[in-house]
């Protein structure tokens, strides 16, 4: 039985080699808002290669018991869109139904708070809840400008279970003073059935999934600089198909993988190479790892073919834009930090702290028990390279992303690491760990 099994967590032996070629599973910001997306469409959207993990299933059941009919088989998900019925406001509506008890979002920020956009100008009453760490996460930055165009919503002071009263909304203008593509992507949605547009502006472009999917769709969206409108029309969405491709938060902790030691390598295919999402690789580069990428297809999503290859490495400096354009990235590159040759600087990063759990406290604890040398503070971090890692048995604190990049650190470090509550990388990657002992090639 393994270590994970009996619940003393997960053990990472330091590796001799890292290579590899593989695939990830499907990219979960996209594959949350194609389904509710789908939800609300004209017809019947079919889904190829959602993902498994936690976060998906629990967007999954809620439609579910909003009476959205959804059907999974072992290669593809069909969703029936809801039955249009006249909206409050100038938009579509959609025939969703009251739930019969409270909506589980589990660990999923991303569930909760596209959902609660939808539903705060439809005609349902909800409550939306999830567990433990979910209620700590903050939702007033949603709330709020939800309450501006009308929304019916009470919060436990700001956080979760929200209890929400679909209502009429009015469109309005949103300046973001954090950038955030959650909170954009459930303003949108709150404006497909709002009176008059919507507008959203972002200090630094956050990913654009929603954005595309909406445009595909037929809604009535003008994308320019650093501003999003969304105009209300009578129409119904088109239903889509769509091929999610591989996550590239999730293939992150490969490619920094590869670039702890000059000569290993992994190569990660069929993955999403939207733009908004790649910044990882132009730091992978700036700190000196090989990164070579081939696009395939550049549809509705790119995707395509990256392999990096570990070569000396220099530390960077990262400011705020740097980290909104990699911010699920930090955690993985902060492990690839501990190997580089400087002081690797990440300020601008706040957001971290409000995440599945606090991934800057998370993190500089986990790479200290390891042997790094870090100095943290409010909103930033910083790493002195390179460190002689040394196995240790670190905190997870219950966060995928946590779990992931101490075990990717593992790999360089001298002695076995254990890696605490390591199952909770079943919310974006079950097979995280099997995947780790094939890539290092471990009996």
């Amino acid at each position: 039985m393994r270590r994970a099994e009996l619940g003393l967590g997960e053990l990472v032996k330091p590796a001799t080699r890292v290579a590899g070629e593989l695939r990830v599973p499907g990219d979960k910001s996209i594959a949350h808002r194609a389904l509710i997306l789908g939800a609300l469409a004209d017809g019947e959207s079919v889904i190829t290669d959602l993902p498994s993990g936690e976060d998906v299933r629990a967007t999954v059941a809620c439609l579910r018991s909003l009476g959205v009919r959804i059907d999974r088989d072992a290669t593809e998900v069909r969703i029936r869109g809801a039955i249009p019925s006249p909206a409050g406001g100038g938009g579509p509506g959609w025939g969703l139904s009251n739930p019969h008890g409270p909506l589980d979002c589990a660990n999923s920020g991303t569930t909760m708070r596209l959902l609660l956009g939808l539903l705060a100008g439809s005609s349902v009453s909800a409550v939306l809840d999830g567990d433990g760490s979910l209620r700590r996460r903050p939702m007033a930055r949603l709330v709020e400008p939800l309450r501006r165009m009308g929304a019916r919503i009470e919060s436990r002071d700001g956080h979760s279970p929200l209890v929400v009263t679909g209502v009429p909304l009015q469109g309005r203008r949103h300046v973001m003073s954090v950038p955030s593509a959650q909170v954009k992507s459930a303003l949108l949605l709150a404006g497909l059935a709002a009176r008059g547009p919507t507008t959203v502006m972002e200090p630094v472009p956050t990913r654009d999934h929603t954005e595309r999917l909406l445009t595909a769709m037929g809604a009535d969206l003008r994308v320019t600089a650093g501003t999003i409108e969304l105009r209300p029309s009578h129409r119904p969405l088109r239903a889509i198909r769509l091929a999610v491709p591989g996550d590239f938060s999730s293939a992150s902790f490969w490619m920094a993988a590869a670039a702890l030691r000059p000569g290993w390598s992994i190569t990660i295919d069929a993955v999403g190479l939207n733009p908004t999402r790649t910044a990882f690789l132009r730091i992978l580069e700036a700190m000196g790892a090989a990164v070579d990428v081939e696009l395939t297809r550049t549809d509705l999503e790119p995707r395509g073919t990256v392999r990096v290859t570990g070569r000396p490495l220099r530390a960077v400096a990262l400011a705020a834009e740097d980290v909104a354009g990699a911010i699920d990235e930090i955690p993985a590159l902060l492990a690839v930090a501990t190997q580089a040759e400087g002081r690797t600087s990440i300020v601008g990063a706040a957001e971290l702290r409000v995440k599945e759990s606090d991934r800057i406290a998370g993190m500089a604890e986990g790479l200290r028990r390891m042997g790094a040398l870090i100095d943290e503070r409010p909103d930033a971090i910083s790493v002195e390279g390179p460190a002689a890692l040394r196995g240790a048995t670190v905190a997870s604190n219950g966060d995928h992303r946590i779990a992931m990049a101490l075990a990717i650190a593992g790999l360089a470090a001298t002695g076995s690491s254990t890696i605490e509550d390591a199952d909770c990388v079943a919310v974006s990657y079950p097979e995280f760990f099997a995947t780790l002992r094939q890539v290092t090639h471990e009996s």
